[in-house]
């Protein structure tokens, strides 16, 4: 058991953290149920989050097991920098799209429901488009980009997702889902677990972020013998660990009974993404080749230097793209770093004439991207 959390950065001394959810509203302009398809296909409905009126939009697709709400305070940040839209998309499978065939997380089909989506929304000759894609979302950015499903795409932008470093770690991608919590007794310690354990480093971003991350279950059974087990919830980061049996159960409610099942809400994944395994090599398999060859103006950004495999490092040098590493941060650089990631994109889009920083803010088109 943890001991208390105080922050006594902003708060001063004694005070403890506040967990609590936060609302979209407070980031994003705009909430929307997009419907792709007619007839059979009705059910295929696009939970979307928008903001901003003018200038080229931005399409952000998030990463295995998060949803569009990943990108709040990153939009907040980016709004602010330049004249764009936001459009944010929770993809299938994930957040509050609603669609038939929601395991289908093939490179596939998956590119074309960012497609269909912007057609739905924007018509046949959408306005210009930049793809930003963190992790999975990078993967099917550059797989929408190559397959030249939308016309108007300017740009591409790729966080954190290189395909070397990405197949090196599936071999333990079940080994790291099998470790994190199965549920929470809710959605503040759900949070508090996603800072503890060192998968969201900005607490900001996880207030808004894990709400589309976990949901609610009501009346779930759960006997003693299915409690999860602290030696097997430890979720490794580097070498960061974390577990404490208090986050998913009630030792309040524990204490009434040793035998009898018990009914009470949790919170619990929105997607089970060990279930998406066979899905895995096809997201991150021959990626970086496919990002060289994308003919549009492009930008990575890395978490750190090592992830960049053999393929990029050689297009690196010879400045096929544009390239900036943002420590310290953890994966999740877009919401460990919003501010950070948001200039070096608002940065990028002044340099090739996409987008013209609003009045009074200091981007600057010489940010020190590597080449």
């Amino acid at each position: 058991m943890w001991e208390e959390d105080f922050d006594t950065e902003h708060h001063g001394v004694g005070r403890k953290r506040d967990y609590s959810p936060v609302s979209w509203s407070e980031y994003f302009e705009m909430m929307d149920d997009v419907v792709v398809g007619s007839g059979e296909n009705i059910w295929n409905i696009f939970r979307v989050y928008k903001s901003g009126l003018d200038g080229p939009v931005l399409v952000l697709l998030h990463g295995g097991g998060h949803s569009a709400l990943s990108w709040a305070v990153f939009t907040a940040a980016m709004t602010s920098r330049v004249t764009c839209r936001v459009l944010a998309m929770d993809l299938r499978g994930h957040g509050d799209t609603q669609v038939r065939n929601s395991d289908d997380l093939s490179t596939q089909t998956m590119s074309r429901d960012v497609a269909n989506v912007v057609r739905t929304i924007y018509g046949e000759i959408p306005p210009p488009l930049i793809l930003v894609g963190h992790n999975m979302g990078g993967a099917i950015a550059i797989h929408t980009a190559t397959s030249n499903l939308i016309p108007s795409v300017v740009g591409l932008v790729v966080i954190d997702v290189v395909e070397g470093s990405a197949m090196d770690v599936l071999h333990s991608m079940q080994n790291f889902l099998r470790g994190r919590p199965k549920t929470f007794k809710s959605i503040d310690h759900a949070i508090e677990w996603s800072i503890k354990s060192g998968q969201i480093r900005n607490l900001e971003s996880a207030k808004v972020s894990m709400v589309g991350q976990v949901r609610r279950c009501e009346n779930v059974d759960m006997v003693p013998s299915e409690q999860p087990n602290p030696v097997n919830d430890v979720v490794a980061e580097g070498h960061e660990e974390f577990y404490d049996l208090n986050y998913v159960t009630d030792k309040a409610e524990n204490a009434r009974s040793e035998s009898q099942p018990q009914r009470q809400s949790v919170y619990s994944w929105r997607i089970d993404l060990s279930k998406a395994e066979k899905y895995w090599d096809g997201w991150f398999r021959g990626i970086s080749n496919l990002f060289l060859s994308c003919n549009v103006p492009k930008l990575l950004l890395l978490a750190g230097i090592d992830r960049l495999d053999r393929d990029l490092t050689i297009g690196q040098m010879q400045g096929k793209f544009m390239m900036q590493v943002l420590p310290p941060c953890g994966h999740a650089v877009h919401e460990d770093t919003p501010d950070k990631v948001a200039e070096a994109l608002a940065s990028f889009m002044i340099r090739q004439k996409f987008a013209e920083a609003r009045s009074g803010n200091k981007s600057s088109s010489s940010y020190p991207y590597m080449r």
